[in-house]
């Protein structure tokens, strides 16, 4: 495996779903305080070279009509949401220059600005985490890939609902369209930028 080199005039950090919400719930093999902590890391150290930090949330209408509902064999439950479901962990963010990106599906690029906020930086690759692997990274990673940007995935910045749902992506899906590495490999490529 080659050791990791960016250009950090053309990357940006893309922080899936670190929303109240969704780090409330149990995720392996990486448990939401070690994702959290991750992806702090990652966030304050691109923020001090000056590349963007992207945080992308999951929320819907308050009548929910803008969520899917497909037929499908596995039923997604509907629930209400707390109030503060949406908001982005402290440790996260915001922080000042940082990009709130709110999708209503999966993916963070179908139905956002996240494409034209990312093209107009001159951003060519982008380095994601979030959770859950399987679901909201994995989407959008499909995206960056049909989109041209070349990716950067932190596996331990990032956890699924089991541990087999992070597995699967992380060892057949992300080796196919980007560079899987450990938080401690980018943070080094990113100081020595």
């Amino acid at each position: 495996m080659e050791t990791l080199s960016m250009d950090m005039h053309t990357t940006a950090l893309v922080v899936i779903d670190l929303q109240k919400g969704i780090v409330a719930r149990d995720v392996a093999p990486h448990t939401s305080e070690e994702v959290i902590k991750n992806a702090a890391a990652l966030a304050d150290a691109f923020r001090a070279k000056g590349a963007p930090v992207f945080l992308v949330r999951v929320t819907s209408s308050p009548d929910g009509k803008d969520a899917l509902h497909p037929d499908s064999d596995a039923v997604m439950p509907r629930r209400a949401f707390a109030p503060d479901w949406a908001e982005i962990v402290p440790a996260i963010g915001p922080k000042e220059g940082d990009f709130i990106i709110t999708k209503h599906q999966w993916g963070a690029f179908y139905g956002t600005d996240l494409e034209l906020q990312l093209r107009r930086r001159g951003i060519r690759t982008i380095v994601l985490c979030g959770i859950s692997t399987n679901i909201g990274v994995e989407s959008t990673a499909r995206f960056a890939y049909e989109y041209g940007f070349q990716q950067v995935f932190a596996e331990d910045a990032m956890a699924a609902f089991s541990t087999e749902d992070h597995a699967a992506p992380v060892s057949k899906t992300f080796p196919r369209i980007g560079r899987v590495r450990l938080t401690a490999e980018i943070l080094a490529a990113v100081n020595a930028a």
